[in-house]
This record gives structure tokens, sequence and C-alpha cells, in this order.
């Protein structure tokens, strides 16, 4: 069949995407989510932890994300510190959480100058098949999607701060960001939703994110092969229509979810 990729999909096709999501997956963490993008399996877990807001940002809190790319989800990983794959992933997640304001940081403040929350949000990759930044992006807004907060005011009297585990609230999810990767082969030939096996041969990548209004949050390039401004119009144009998608499902299963 001509035009047809290794495992059988389209140019244009898109591996089957399932999200299990639940506030238990990670019973440790205050929201979790678990993505399989193909074989790409990835789970995010988010840690809400209390710290006093910055000097210089009194009302705002903190929001800390990692991508870890462990030796047990491919050969092409080492044990030890972070690689420079997983630092370029922690750093585009950070990227898309800034500039597609996700949660508004403000929103995050508990009381001005003395006490905020800190969101730590672990992406672990499970098994690596090509495509992390999608999944992971994916992963991170269906896992912050499942955050419960218990309700904290700080006495007047004591100036402390007391926590109610019994009234908890959602977070403010002001934006829905979805990434959406293609592989370049000779400037000419685009594919989405590469494997592991596709971007080892491709001779440039490129990530688009998107939002609900179809407005563009961020275009990761790591070098490689040039793209025509036509190219780059009708990567953005599939990511808008890839974003509709990726958003009905988090929504039909977050609807499926019975909160605690």
């Amino acid at each position: 069949k001509e035009n047809c990729r290794p495992d059988g999909r389209e140019l244009g096709e898109f591996r089957a995407t399932t999200q299990f999501l639940s506030s238990g997956s990670i019973t440790t963490a205050d929201g979790s989510a678990l993505v399989k993008l193909g074989n790409t399996t990835v789970i995010c877990g988010v840690k809400a932890e209390l710290a006093a807001p910055a000097v210089d940002s009194a009302n705002k809190g903190y929001i800390v994300p990692n991508v870890e790319l462990p030796s047990l989800c491919s050969t092409r990983f080492r044990s030890g510190p972070p690689g420079e794959e997983a630092q370029a992933a922690s750093q585009f997640i950070a990227d898309v959480i800034e500039n597609s304001q996700i949660i508004a940081k403000e929103d995050l403040c508990i009381a001005n100058g003395k006490l905020a929350w800190v969101l730590y949000c672990d992406i672990i990759c499970l098994d690596y098949d090509g495509n992390i930044l999608d999944a992971s992006t994916f992963a991170l807004l269906a896992a912050l999607k499942n955050v419960q907060l218990p309700s904290v005011t700080i006495n007047e009297e004591t100036g402390l701060s007391e926590v109610n585990l019994k009234q908890k609230n959602p977070l403010i999810i002001r934006k829905h960001p979805v990434a959406t990767s293609f592989a370049i082969f000779d400037d000419t030939l685009l594919i989405v939703d590469p494997t592991a096996e596709e971007e080892d041969l491709a001779t440039g990548t490129v990530t688009i994110v998107t939002d609900d209004e179809g407005r563009l949050c961020s275009v990761h390039k790591p070098g490689g092969s040039p793209l025509t401004g036509a190219k780059l119009q009708d990567c953005i144009t599939r990511a808008i229509t890839r974003h509709k998608e990726v958003k009905k499902l988090i929504d039909k299963v977050i609807k499926s979810i019975k909160p605690k």
C-alpha cells in the first residue's frame, strides 16, 4: 500500500489514544492520569504542598513540572541523572504551562505574601515508543483536571495554616493545551504522531501546541529540516483538529469518574 507506515497507519493518522484516569491510580498523589499513545505509556502524578510565595510574586503559587525517561522505558535511556531528552521535555512542559496559562498562578495563592500551593507535576514514561511530548502534555492536562485540593485557611490568632481535608475543591483549569507532533522527512513529507523508529529516521520534528480557541500556545522545533510557511500552516490546521478530539476524550473520561 502506497504511503503506508511500518505500523500500517496512513501518513496523517494518529495512533489509538487511551486514557486511564483515577484519583486513586496513584494513592499518594492529589491527582493522576495514565495515558497511552500507541505503545508510548506515560503516567503523571500531581503532588500539592504549601509554601510561602516568592517575594516578587506575593500573590502567586508555583507549578514545578518534571519529565522522567527512566532506563526501564527504553534501551535508549541510561540510569542516572536526567539525560538531554528528559531535560528538553521538562523544559517543553514548563513552557507549555507558562505560555498556555493552563492554570493562573494567582489561583494557587491562599494568603497574599504568606501562603500558596506548589504543584509538583511528575511525568514518568513507563514505555517509550516515540512522541513523548504529546503524551506528556496529555497526561499533565488530564492529571491537573483530576486534582482535588483541600480547603486551607490561616488562623488569625495563631498565624498558622489550618487544612480541612474533608472539604476539597478542583483546580481552576483556564486553558486546555494539546500538543501535536510531526516528523519531517527531507523538507517535503510530514507524518503525525511518529513512533520511536520514525523519529530516528526523520530529518526533523515539530510540535504544535494549541488551546481551546484554536490559538497557538507554542511551536517547538529543535533544529533539523526547515519547514515552509505553507507546511507549518498545514501542521497548525491539523493540530487544531486534533485538539478537539483529545479534549472530547478527556471530558468523556472525567465524566465517568465519580469524585471521592
